[in-house]
């Protein structure tokens, strides 16, 4: 199988058939599984590629095929999809292991870059390099950007994150653009990885 190969998972037809249009026009072979069931039952061996899965499906979510994944030893970069609601779950996927996420709704582009991004990761260790850069942006939050960064890397909703720092939502909302402009991350799936190669979490 080409190590361009994208697999495709999500319990909606009319998705995996728009996802792997655009990605097969795009240039990538593509490969549709309706469930993290039917993918798991041909992942045994795949050694090149990437996945990009739906976080939230009937049955076996997207975190729990992360975990099993790892379990086979099947190390193939991981681009979750997500709706709003499920940012928490994507946050612990991205904790076990996914490379990234993205909040539907979500741009072509974003989806492009963000499988190009998982196609070319780094060797293993490589971000050791780049684990030092990342704790010294991190150093330079205040306290109250570095609580909020917490929360937001523990999954918390903003108005989680306000009532537990008893500040209101819109101000949670100008701490984490602060962070965000702070360490230059370009999304939220960004600022987390970040941080947890940073061993901020």
């Amino acid at each position: 199988m080409p190590v361009d190969c994208v697999h495709i998972i999500d319990d909606d037809e009319a998705i995996r058939d728009s996802l792997s249009f655009l990605l097969e026009s795009a240039g990538f072979d593509t490969r549709t599984y309706d469930s993290a069931e039917q993918f798991l039952e041909s992942a045994a061996g795949l050694s090149g590629g990437c996945i990009v899965s739906d976080v939230r499906m009937p049955g076996m979510n997207g975190l729990e095929m992360t975990r099993q994944l790892k379990a086979m030893q099947v190390n193939l970069p991981i681009v979750m999809i997500t709706g709003h609601g499920d940012v928490p779950l994507a946050v612990e996927a991205m904790k076990a292991g996914v490379t990234d996420f993205l909040e539907k709704p979500f741009n072509d582009e974003a989806l492009l870059n963000a499988i190009k991004v998982a196609l070319s990761e780094t060797a293993p260790g490589a971000g050791a390099v780049l684990a030092e850069p990342f704790r010294e942006l991190l150093a330079q939050l205040s306290p109250r950007e570095t609580e909020v960064l917490r929360g937001v890397v523990e999954g918390k909703a903003n108005k989680v994150i306000a009532f537990e720092l008893g500040i209101s939502p819109r101000t949670v909302e100008v701490y984490r653009a602060n962070v965000m402009t702070k360490t230059g991350a370009a999304s939220l799936s960004e600022l987390i990885r970040m941080a947890l190669l940073a061993g901020f979490a």
